[in-house]
């Protein structure tokens, strides 16, 4: 277990109450992601955590995969899809480079807030590219933490930054303008058919690509 995943595994139990404050993003997030889905598609969620997008959008696939390097989270979202009687989203502790997921498998994948806490994005792309059926889409959400912020968001992240610095957290953290982040979908062999601001306080960018 690396650091990274003991960090997130000590945060699932007070995930879902801390996200609440993001609900404006969650809800804008859902809005947008559900006018791209087919009630064929099956949908890989990449970064799922405790599962509740996964599942609010699970009405409107055939089936959606998540993925998470918390094996805590996926275990609360696993709670979540048995509570609510879901049956065609499964959750499993994995990574994105995990070797059960073939080639051209899913017809849309999703990276909601993940993109700016990883490593070696030019190859995390490039797998999400290759795992993506001919056409796909590729949907995301990404904090731009080098774009304008309200001074209460800014204040936030100087203090995630500060526990990086004490390696409370480890030291990923990506600060995306709203151009570097674009270039880095398109490098990957993606074409943008939709961007959005979702949240104006602290820049939340909203993109849909489409695998060329």
């Amino acid at each position: 277990m690396d650091k990274s995943e003991k960090i997130w595994d000590k945060i699932a139990d007070n995930y879902d109450k801390s996200e609440k404050r993001f609900e404006p993003i969650h809800k804008k997030t859902i809005e947008n992601t559900k006018k791209y889905l087919n009630s064929t598609d099956i949908v890989l969620d990449y970064g799922c955590a405790t599962g509740t997008k996964a599942l609010e959008l699970a009405s409107s696939v055939k089936r959606i995969q998540g993925i998470d390097i918390s094996s805590k989270m996926i275990e609360a979202a696993k709670r979540k899809a048995v509570e609510r009687k879901i049956e065609n989203v499964v959750f499993t502790h994995a990574i994105i480079f995990d070797e059960r997921y073939k080639r051209e498998s899913f017809d849309v994948i999703l990276a909601f807030n993940i993109l700016h806490s990883l490593e070696g994005h030019k190859q995390v792309l490039k797998r999400i590219n290759e795992l993506l059926k001919p056409g796909g889409l590729f949907i995301s959400v990404t904090p731009c933490l080098k774009e304008k912020m309200a001074i209460r968001n800014r204040l936030e992240l100087s203090f995630f930054r500060l526990l990086i610095i004490i390696r409370v957290f480890p030291n990923i953290l990506t600060r995306f303008k709203i151009p570097e982040l674009e270039d880095l979908i398109t490098s990957g062999n993606f074409q943008i058919i939709e961007t959005e601001n979702i949240f104006h306080r602290m820049t939340s960018y909203f993109v849909t690509a489409k695998k060329i």
